[in-house]
């Protein structure tokens, strides 16, 4: 059977917890039903569900915007469209304040640098503050429920790339980060979840019977948002990670690189699940634009025994031991946001000393996690 989406359990239920309500959509093009229908069309036809208002994230409703958005209007709809992702991450309160419920249906891809989890939290905020409620219409976390990996963020280091004292990939979906945040940050929203129906934390999107929708213009495929969590890490620096190729986050590399020794050296590690091959490649748009870079593209063999984290700074280890002049180190910091596991870094450790570095917050995460989680 099909996974039934937050979105298409509401539909089944005859838009029950809207009914009579005032209510504003946070949402983009991801935000379909099982057959393909709109989140805006759906609630906009809704019977006794007053549909006011839309607001959009980074890459707008369409998601097809690759810089900040405007405000504007849906033409379909005749709609207001307030960007979340331009002069202010969260909703304006003035609009708020002519809505009962504020309703958010957008597919993440579970990792936490990804920003559709930080418009949640801006939006949970903002609803506390308004007195509305916050309906969140749930998901399947694409890369699966299960792994959970990488260093927490530091908590004097949040920001809207890194919203939550969260692992880089952090195995939720985007209801049960919605219960933790409301609860760790004593936001005090009334949040109410719509689970998803059918989905397990073992089901990858894959198994789920559901369409993928490009999440964003540089996540095509289900293999790109596996390797996400690692890759994505590298290029706050120096590096391409395929932004302008066909085939974003499914290799990285530079004009400076020497992409065998550095391919040879990550596959002498023999990691899990995945080797390394040498490539040539010029992108056209982004990091390096028109300029021929030496890589590596990551081919994942196994995708039960893959770490995407490890992997991603096991590359970091040999591309800094490879190029210490080149590589610009420091702005790792941005994407993991985690100082001692960059000054861990800097300072020459291997890989399995740095994630045994981490291990003990991994550990309280996975505590604090536990009583959120929805799913088996």
């Amino acid at each position: 059977m099909s996974v039934l989406t937050g979105l298409d359990v509401l539909v089944r239920d005859q838009f029950e917890p809207l009914r009579g309500q005032r209510v504003g959509l946070v949402t983009n093009h991801t935000g379909l039903t099982a057959d393909l229908r709109s989140a805006i069309d759906v609630l906009h036809g809704a019977p006794d569900v007053h549909l006011k208002a839309l607001f959009g994230p980074e890459h707008g409703l369409r998601g097809d915007r690759d810089e900040k958005v405007a405000d504007a209007v849906d033409q379909a709809t005749g709609l207001p469209v307030y960007s979340l992702y331009g002069q202010s991450y969260k909703p304006p309160a003035a609009v708020l304040k002519d809505l009962d419920a504020l309703v958010f249906d957008i597919q993440d891809i579970g990792c936490r640098f990804y920003t559709y989890i930080s418009t949640l939290g801006h939006c949970l905020e903002a609803c506390a503050q308004a007195g509305i409620h916050f309906v969140v219409l749930d998901r399947p976390n694409p890369i699966g429920g299960v792994r959970v990996e990488g260093p927490i963020a530091d908590a004097d280091s949040l920001s809207f790339i890194a919203w939550h004292t969260l692992p880089v990939q952090h195995g939720m979906t985007v209801g049960e980060l919605a219960r933790m945040f409301n609860d760790e940050r004593s936001i005090g929203a009334g949040l109410i979840v719509i689970p998803c129906e059918g989905w397990r934390r073992s089901d990858w999107f894959d198994a789920t019977g559901l369409m993928w929708t490009n999440p964003s213009p540089n996540m095509r495929c289900l293999n790109q948002a596996t390797l996400y969590p690692g890759i994505g890490l590298l290029e706050t620096t120096n590096l391409s990670v395929g932004r302008g190729t066909d085939t974003p986050f499914e290799h990285f590399g530079a004009p400076w690189l020497d992409a065998r020794r550095l391919a040879a050296a990550l596959n002498e590690r023999n990691l899990p699940g995945v080797r390394f091959v040498p490539i040539r490649f010029a992108p056209r748009g982004s990091v390096f634009q028109g300029s021929e870079c030496n890589g590596v593209n990551v081919v994942i063999t196994n995708r039960s025994a893959f770490r995407s984290v490890r992997t991603g700074l096991e590359a970091a280890r040999a591309i800094l031991d490879l190029h210490p002049q080149q590589w610009h180190v420091d702005r790792y910091a941005r994407l993991l946001v985690n100082r001692e596991s960059l000054d861990a870094l800097k300072a020459g450790e291997r890989v399995a000393q740095i994630e045994r570095r981490w291990a003990a917050g991994l550990r309280r995460f996975g505590a604090r996690r536990t009583r959120y989680l929805l799913y088996t």
